[in-house]
């Protein structure tokens, strides 16, 4: 598939079908998101990857609002984290400038972005879930304090076609000097 192609065809997926996601298409998948850039080549990027029927279960009825719980039904959990307090600060601990941590979140976003993009080369569709209880998914994913989470991104087989929004005129986000 074309890059063009590729970046047009991936939506944003809220229905899913009932099919398995397997642990070898999620590794290659995360090998392809490795790929993205971050901080002095820091890769702090985390993924805690829930597969297990019952263990989705488990965090897709406890974790989400009812609305993001039932748009990933079916699918598998992708929580993805960065470690805290690395990528963005010197040899002292102090932010290299305003961002701190948000430099961690900026190269995970960088990473999700290529995991996202594989997922649709491999025929999967994903859906970013940012409104999520990062204290729950901490409690059951055991996931240190020393990582911040980001987002959860559902993974699946699309059960539904979503149409691709408009966007914006290049002129009405980009200025050019």
């Amino acid at each position: 598939m074309e890059f063009k192609e590729l970046t047009e065809a991936r939506r944003s997926v809220r229905k899913y079908a009932d099919k398995e996601v397997t642990r070898e298409l999620v590794e290659e998948i995360i090998k392809a998101a490795q790929e993205a850039p971050s901080w002095k080549n820091q890769e702090t990027s985390k993924y805690y990857c829930v597969l297990s029927k019952e263990k989705r279960e488990q965090i897709r009825t406890t974790c989400f609002p009812s609305f993001n719980e039932q748009r990933c039904m079916n699918a598998a959990l992708i929580v993805t984290a960065f470690e805290k307090d690395n990528v963005g600060f010197d040899d002292k601990g102090e932010p290299i400038n305003e961002l701190g941590n948000g430099w961690g979140c900026y190269d995970l976003g960088l990473h999700n972005m290529l995991f996202m993009l594989k997922a649709k080369e491999m025929g999967l569709d994903t859906l970013v879930m940012g409104i999520r209880d990062a204290e729950k998914l901490r409690a059951a994913l055991g996931i240190p304090d020393s990582e911040q989470i980001g987002a959860v991104l559902a993974l699946g087989y699309a059960d539904e076609e979503p149409k691709r929004p408009n966007r914006r005129e290049i002129n009405d986000i980009a200025k050019f000097y």
